[in-house]
Order: C-alpha cells, then structure tokens, then sequence
C-alpha cells in the first residue's frame, strides 16, 4: 500500500505542476485589468489539517488557481462579498452556503484531490488531455457552487431542482468562452462521468437501486447528457462528434434547451454583469499553454 500512495501522490503533484501554472499564467495583455472598486470575490486557501494535502494546498496556491477564478467572475456585480474557499472538508464534495450570513463557496481539497486521481493518463480518443480533464472539472465544479451563490445574491426564481439549474449555469458559461476553449472545458467537465457511462454502446443497460431517483442531484448520466446537450444545441458544429452520444429523441430538443437556458440567462442575471469586463473575460485565453495534442508515450 505505502508504494501504491506514494506513486498516486507523484502522480497528483505532477498532475497539478503541469496544470497550474499555465492555467495561472494567461497572457497579461489580454488578462482582465484591475480596478480600483472593492473586490466583490474574495479567494482563501484554508491550510489544510492533513498534511495528505500540504503539496496540493501549496501548488494551488503557487498556481494562484482560485484568483483566476476570481478573475473569470469579476464582470459579475454580486451586491454582498462572495467568497471562494478550498478547504479540507473530510469527504469529496463542494458546496455553497451562507457562513455566519456571508455568501461563501466551499471547495474541497478532497474533491480536488479526487478530480486528480481521475484523469486519463493520456489523451482520450475524443480528444481529452489530461490537462483539460483536470482543468474543466476544476472550473465546472467552481461555476456550479457559484450558480447558486448567483442564484441566492440576485433572487433568481428557480422551477424544478436547483442542482440542476446550477449546473446549467456552470454549462452555460463554459460555453461562452472563445479560442477553442469551450470546446476543452466541455469535454474535461464531461471527463467527470466517464466511469458511470463506461462502454454504453456495448451495454446500455445500466441497474439502479430505487433510492438513487430520491436525489435532489440528477444522476451522473442525467448530468452528463445534459451537458453535452446544451453544448450540442449551443453550437451544432463544433460539437458535431457529441450526437454520437445522445439519441436521436434528445439531439432534436437541444438547440431549444440552449435557447431556454439563454433567455434565462439573459432575463435574470444578465442585468447584473459589467459586460465590458465580460468581453475581456471570454477574450481571454485562460487555456494558454496547456497540451492541447495527445501526450506522448514512453
């Protein structure tokens, strides 16, 4: 066992040495300006008090990953201070709340460490790195606490789950960024529930225990077709190669789930971003210098 942890610990920091620093290191002209108005995100790297997660709570940190969250958010006008905090949480999971009153979003180093683990060693056949793997679960999981922080701030009238609102906003902004990346953050986010869908065309069948429906989160293959099915009706071309997923009775609804995400989109929230900020935001390339080819093998 000490061998297996010890091989699985050089794996994750290697894993986030590749990852963050280029996600960190996008190119300062293009970069969001500062300004002199308050911050209306604060970030905190919260010491975690296993010392399993020491070198994942430096690089983080040496990677500035949660200000460049912070960065991407800027053009939203939260009218309270939101907060975005790594923390040790003793399970895999993230969350918002309000902690003793003030918006705050909780992701864990758990979490993290689990997103890590997970992704491929080597590109996917659908064009996955492992970079983009890490770097999409990192930022849809972020984006998702985030909608409901957005949703609580602007009062934001949600019919059905909230979970999965949530994740449609995290979808949703993905979708917006330019250069290539939306295509990336898409397919690393989707990267996710990979385990749960597993070889689908070979056995489509998948058993649930009852209990499974009684959650206020759709099931993993739930959120992964609605994932690509927004990203399919958002733009048909680029993600052409997702329709192989999803069944002809589904592919045909996406171009109006997208739209309905869209008008919501632009009904409640869009009255509360600096769009300014907002078109520097998506100009960026936050990607820049992650492998965007397969990784070579030894």
């Amino acid at each position: 066992m000490g061998s297996f942890r010890s091989k699985m610990t050089c794996f994750i920091v290697i894993g986030l040495a590749v990852v963050l620093p280029y996600f960190s290191l996008a190119q300062s002209q293009t970069a969001p300006t500062p300004s002199d108005e308050p911050a209306r995100i604060s970030v905190v790297y919260e010491l975690p008090r296993k010392s399993d997660f020491q070198q994942l709570y430096d690089l983080l940190r040496e990677g500035r990953a949660l200000e460049k969250i912070q960065e991407i958010l800027s053009p939203l006008q939260f009218p309270e201070q939101l907060i975005i905090r790594t923390t040790q949480c003793d399970a895999i999971d993230s969350l918002y709340k309000r902690e003793n009153f003030k918006p705050t979003v909780l992701i864990c180093y758990e979490l993290l460490k689990h997103i890590l683990d997970s992704v491929p060693h080597e590109a996917t056949p659908a064009g996955v790195t492992p970079s983009d793997a890490a770097v999409g679960q990192f930022i849809f999981v972020t984006l998702h606490e985030v909608g409901h922080a957005v949703f609580d701030m602007f009062g934001v009238p949600i019919f059905g789950h909230e979970e999965d609102a949530a994740d449609n906003f995290a979808t949703y902004i993905m979708l917006q960024f330019g250069r290539g990346q939306a295509r990336r953050l898409i397919g690393g986010a989707a990267w996710a529930w990979r385990a749960y869908l597993g070889d689908y065309k070979k056995n489509p069948v998948v058993p649930k225990r009852i209990a499974a429906f009684a959650s206020d989160h759709g099931l993993p293959e739930e959120r992964f077709y609605n994932l690509i099915c927004l990203a399919f009706g958002a733009n048909r071309q680029e993600f052409a190669d997702t329709e192989d997923y999803l069944p002809p009775t589904r592919s045909q609804t996406c171009w109006h789930e997208y739209q309905t995400v869209l008008r919501a989109f632009h009904k409640e929230i869009g009255p509360h971003i600096d769009q300014e900020k907002a078109r520097r935001v998506l100009d960026t390339d936050w990607l820049q210098g992650l492998e965007t080819s397969p990784a070579s093998q030894k």
